[in-house]
């Protein structure tokens, strides 16, 4: 049996990962009240960016609205009404930028938000997020 090298390059391909997923301490420098560098700036554009699209803010809806906070990819291509390439496709997007966190099941991929990059956009828009959220 006969490997073709074109099946062994497409499978051990991966894409590169994004390096402008939001960092954890941009969500301490609002917007509003400060400056933000060239790399906050970059990685704060890139999430905004993948949530930026009607597909993507009702996948995140969907999501969220499950019983258990995670959906298999599968359940949303249905309520979403789009092709099954056209939805991984938002998927990986916001994979990508780290709003979605993901599971291989099997066969299956089930997705869930990541809390933790949705609030460092929300801090990051809204100087009295903390205060709020606190108080």
């Amino acid at each position: 049996m006969r490997i073709d090298i074109r099946q062994y390059i497409w499978h051990n391909w991966r894409m590169p990962s994004t390096p402008d997923v939001l960092p954890s301490s941009v969500c301490c420098t609002p917007v509003l009240e400060a400056p933000l560098s060239e790399t906050e700036a970059r990685g704060l554009a890139h999430v905004l960016k993948a949530l930026a699209d009607p597909a993507r803010l009702r996948l995140i809806s969907l999501i969220a609205a499950q019983p258990r906070a995670e959906a298999c990819n599968c359940e949303l291509v249905e309520p979403l009404g789009l092709s099954q390439p056209t939805v991984s496709h938002h998927l990986r997007v916001l994979h990508d930028a780290g709003v979605l966190e993901r599971e291989r099941r099997g066969q299956w991929i089930f997705y869930r938000i990541a809390g933790s990059q949705l609030e460092a956009v929300r801090v990051a828009l809204d100087p009295h997020a903390l205060t709020t959220v606190t108080s």
